[in-house]
């Protein structure tokens, strides 16, 4: 059974028995610095995932795998509040959605306090957002200091541990400590306390591209024909995004395109790297790679071409300028 359903249906135990460790939010050291609430609300926007945690673990014999988990932190019309999506990779999938009241105090601190939804229904709906159809988790709020460039919030867990029984099972994918570094989102859920005292899911903010792709009707062994489907709304991240090559009435044709940035322990340098799979096997047929600051990337099999560019290059039109 995975480790983090079967946390599920321990919650309450965990919670009567009191056996979570208390977590002190950390202080703010140095100068009060004055920060400006466009600069936090900007660092906590944007798709987080931690891919590559996750298949640097797989790499490693003897390793315990995390779970694989996608954040998805959207802002919303009022400034100091964000909706995070949190999202676990496991059979059944797990899903739950947060609002998080952003406020600052003197000097450098911030908190931000979790807002569970009054009506599930309220957070999948896609209607504005309203604070009145959300209730406050004070005990859970996550304080600690924040500067133009990250944050570092952590709960009392053990105040925390007191509302977790009645929030049923997306209280596992309740943040109990954020850490925003860079292109990082560092979170310990409440879930991660089964693995260990210090185990947390290192998220890194996903860059997404989109471009084209023509794949030949004859497949690989393809001989010379204008047999082409071309699809040139294709847009992955490169967080282990995935995106189907399809034939040009839109059914799947049996390969797929994988955009990741992982670090190979034997040269111990980070890349990014394009495969074209084959959805029946899971096989890489073949790759490319680049540096991950790369702004374009792209292959040709032949029978398979692809190409792509960051989507922050992408016209107006939706295509990759070539």
């Amino acid at each position: 059974m995975n480790r983090w359903l079967l946390l599920l249906t321990l919650l309450p135990a965990l919670s009567a028995c009191q056996l979570l460790q208390r977590t002190s939010a950390p202080r703010a050291a140095g100068a009060s610095v004055h920060v400006p609430s466009k600069v936090t609300g900007a660092l906590l926007e944007g798709v987080f995932d931690n891919h590559e945690q996750v298949w640097s673990a797989r790499e490693k014999t003897g390793a315990i795998v995390p779970p694989h988990v996608v954040v998805t932190i959207e802002a919303t019309a009022q400034p100091e509040w964000s909706i995070w999506h949190i999202h676990l990779d496991a059979t059944p999938p797990l899903d739950a959605t947060w609002a998080m009241h952003r406020s600052s105090a003197a000097g450098a601190t911030a908190s931000l306090v979790p807002h569970r939804a009054i009506d599930a229904a309220i957070s999948l709906s896609g209607a504005p957002f309203d604070p009145k159809q959300w209730i406050a988790l004070d005990a859970c709020a996550l304080q600690g200091p924040i500067a133009l460039d990250g944050f570092n919030v952590a709960a009392d867990v053990a105040a925390c541990t007191s509302v977790i029984p009645g929030l049923g099972p997306q209280a596992a994918l309740l943040p109990l400590a954020v850490e925003r570094e860079g292109e990082w989102l560092h979170t310990r859920l409440f879930a991660d306390q089964a693995r260990g005292g210090d185990a947390r899911v290192d998220l890194r903010k996903a860059v997404f591209f989109a471009g084209w792709a023509a794949i030949n009707g004859a497949g690989p062994n393809a001989p010379a024909n204008n047999d082409w489907h071309i699809s040139r709304t294709l847009k992955l991240g490169d967080e282990g995004g995935r995106a189907a090559l399809t034939w040009r009435d839109g059914k799947p044709s049996g390969y797929s395109l994988t955009l990741e940035r992982l670090t190979y322990r034997d040269g111990n340098v980070p890349v990014l790297k394009l495969s074209v799979v084959d959805d029946a096997s899971g096989k890489s047929l073949a790759y490319v790679w680049a540096n991950p600051e790369a702004l374009r990337i792209g292959l040709n099999l032949g029978w398979a071409q692809v190409g792509l560019e960051r989507a922050a290059d992408v016209g107006a039109n939706g295509e990759a300028a070539r």
